[in-house]
């Protein structure tokens, strides 16, 4: 007997148990994509699937372009840890997790297959049109944990979802030579920079510091939006990308 999934994309359930309940009226506003980090597909899903490991997503997208569904959307997945955006540090409650087969930094980081973006971009497409998640909060992993996390890396095609319509991407600047902070730098353009990340959704105190947090900030900022160079230094092109951003944002337009 089949089971009918949540998506309008053709895909499988493959239950885990890893999930509860949503918050009573809690939206589903946010959509985070991680790579699985792990040296298999199998070892991947085996862990999703494991209630000792107490980890799930609500999708898991294969290097072939093959969807599971592990967890009804409407409850709450097991997928983003300690994190924040915007505020919010209870992001399981309020997102949709997909997991994207890579083996990550740790076990071969490795080009995404284009049969595999293909099915991410119409997955993401269906649940984006579905719970009306605007475009700037569709997010890595990196992103709302840039202290713990890395995925999905400055290797995932950012640029080519945005082209099909999902999240939020500018064209980054041209990397040259030009103003630079690094860590250790303090005064008022680097607590101009903090703001600017903050407003954007990131964790980070604006104290006028470059300390190692903000060191992580900016890496996490690199590797979603300005990937050719991931250093964790403010030049230029990370002020320009910045600054475009925020300008795309509807409340700062």
């Amino acid at each position: 007997m089949s089971v009918a999934t949540d998506t309008g994309v053709k895909a499988r359930v493959h239950p885990s148990p890893n999930h509860g309940q949503r918050p009573d009226g809690a939206p589903i506003d946010m959509l985070v994509l991680h790579y699985t980090g792990m040296p298999t597909a199998q070892d991947a899903l085996q862990r999703l699937c494991d209630p000792r490991a107490e980890v799930s997503a609500h999708y898991f997208v294969d290097e072939d372009g093959s969807i599971l569904q592990c967890v009804p959307e409407a409850r709450r997945a097991w997928h983003a840890g300690q994190s924040f955006w915007k505020g919010d540090t209870d992001i399981n409650s309020r997102s949709i997790g997909v997991e994207i087969v890579n083996p990550g930094h740790e076990f071969g980081y490795r080009p995404f297959p284009d049969l595999q973006i293909d099915a991410v971009i119409a997955l993401c497409l269906d649940i984006c049109g579905r719970h009306k998640i605007d475009p700037w909060m569709v997010l890595a992993h990196s992103d709302i944990a840039p202290n713990r996390k890395e995925d999905p890396g400055e290797l995932f095609p950012w640029a080519r979802l945005a082209k099909a319509g999902v999240g939020h991407f500018v064209e980054p600047e041209t990397i040259e030579s030009g103003m630079m902070m690094q860590e250790g730098d303090q005064g008022q353009p680097v607590e101009a920079i903090q703001s600017m990340l903050a407003l954007y959704g990131y964790d980070l105190d604006i104290t006028g510091e470059f300390d190692g947090r903000t060191k992580q900030v900016v890496t996490a900022f690199q590797r979603h939006f300005r990937p050719a160079k991931v250093d964790g230094v403010i030049d230029e092109s990370t002020i320009e990308t910045l600054h475009r951003l925020l300008a795309k944002l509807p409340s700062l337009a």
